[in-house]
């Protein structure tokens, strides 16, 4: 038996516990959060047998396998080390760390031990990106030169922690933009960016109470150059007044045709019939649900199976640290108004 336990009890780590409850052979074995009613009430409506104020404590009893990471972000590098460090696998959310330093680390702290990390890159398991990854792949669109993407609320935005630097290292890009990165990279085969430009800052809401400025971005434009020669434009955004689709999606233009997700189809130019040929995905849009069910089963499946097989997830740590680099540079060029590079 399987035996996995969950550091969070809010919406995210309900969604990563509901899809382990469906895969045979495994046990929902323990819950970790600071607020007793919060865990007692997770823990019951998953029957979850074990409840622990502290990872440390639940490290110590010992007796599970792995564990998933859904805390605020600024607990994702500890937490996620000391279960490293304990032989304990890991799956995390996103983003990984508060930056790429304390990425590095949970990278470092994975190799030493040997258990598995896996950064929770979502969309690398939805079907309408896998379908669009299948053809660009296949060459259907010939070399991809540029692309746009974009996480962004249009008329919304999180509140909490996720509006407090110290807690969540940054705001929207941190939050949805590294979901457009991540998804863009994942798409055109895992480059590794050389530069960034970007301007990020905070215009729509001031998320500090009492008349503080806020501490955390609302909008944001990111520039990627990538070591296989194409550029990325990327937009992230929380309370946004217009979004292009729904709250994420991408676009890839190749040299012989182009491609995107949300509304997920293909147009390959024909110069023979001198027309465009529209490859329909076949998929509803706008979808019913942006982030379903099915894409964190998926998900969850990938990272139980890696476990048991002892192979190397992906998306993994060193994919995890690629975005905390990007989003690192990205904050310092919007600083400085200058291109960053990444070595």
């Amino acid at each position: 038996m399987f035996k996995i336990a969950f550091a969070g009890t809010g919406y995210i780590s309900k969604i990563h516990a509901q899809a382990a409850q469906k895969l045979p052979d495994v046990a929902l074995s323990a819950v970790v959060n600071h607020r007793p009613e919060s865990m007692a009430a997770f823990a019951d409506g998953l029957n979850i047998p074990r409840q622990y104020a502290t990872i440390e404590t639940l490290l110590r009893d010992g007796g599970v396998d792995a564990i998933s990471i859904n805390t605020p972000n600024y607990l994702h590098a500890p937490q996620a080390i000391a279960a490293l460090e304990a032989g304990v696998h890991v799956m995390v959310e996103k983003p990984m760390a508060m930056n790429a330093t304390e990425a590095r680390a949970m990278v470092d702290a994975a190799e030493k031990s040997g258990a598995l990390l896996m950064v929770a890159h979502c969309w690398r398991f939805d079907t309408e990106v896998l379908w669009l990854k299948e053809h660009a792949s296949a060459g259907k669109l010939g070399r991809i030169v540029r692309t746009k993407s974009y996480g962004v609320h249009a008329n919304w935005g999180p509140g909490g922690w996720f509006t407090q630097k110290l807690y969540a290292g940054g705001g929207a890009l941190a939050d949805m933009g590294i979901h457009a990165l991540d998804t863009t990279r994942f798409l055109l085969d895992a480059p590794l960016p050389l530069s960034v430009y970007a301007q990020v800052g905070t215009h729509y809401k001031d998320f500090i109470p009492q008349g503080r400025l806020a501490d955390v971005d609302d909008t944001g434009i990111i520039i990627v150059n990538w070591d296989n020669g194409v550029s990325s434009y990327v937009e992230s955004g929380w309370w946004q007044p217009h979004c292009d689709g729904p709250k994420a999606a991408t676009q890839l233009y190749g040299l012989e045709g182009f491609g995107s997700v949300f509304p997920t189809l293909l147009k390959l130019p024909n110069p023979a019939q001198e027309r465009v040929d529209e490859v329909d995905g076949g998929f509803a849009h706008p979808r019913e649900n942006q982030c379903p069910q099915e894409m964190y089963d998926h998900q969850m499946a990938h990272f139980v199976q890696c476990v048991r097989e002892g192979r190397a997830p992906n998306p993994g740590g060193a994919e995890g640290l690629v975005n905390m680099q990007i989003v690192d540079a990205a904050c310092e060029s919007s600083r400085t108004c200058q291109v960053v590079e990444i070595r």
